[in-house]
């Protein structure tokens, strides 16, 4: 072998090196991203959940509350008095 091809053999032996070692770390990073992503995402879920939840109390208690409400506007109505507004 010459000194020229020995020369390469270290320089293409030495860049194999540092993008196998790049690659490495590149990896770990992803990994972790993921990681970080797949937790997000799980508190979204918890999170829409209970936005769910909290809006299927509201369109169960909707009906009661308008069902009160006008009864007090038809109580107001009936014995001519104002409400606390007035």
């Amino acid at each position: 072998m010459s000194t020229a091809e020995q020369i390469l053999v270290i320089f293409l032996s030495a860049a194999l090196a540092v993008f196998l070692t790049l690659g490495i770390v590149l990896l770990i990073l992803c990994i972790k991203i993921a990681q970080h992503v797949k937790r997000i995402s799980a508190k979204a879920e918890e999170l829409t959940d209970k936005a769910e939840s909290v809006a299927e109390f509201f369109s169960k208690a909707a009906t009661p509350m308008a069902v009160g409400r006008m009864i007090a506007l038809a109580a107001e109505r009936l014995f001519g008095r104002k409400g606390k507004k007035g």
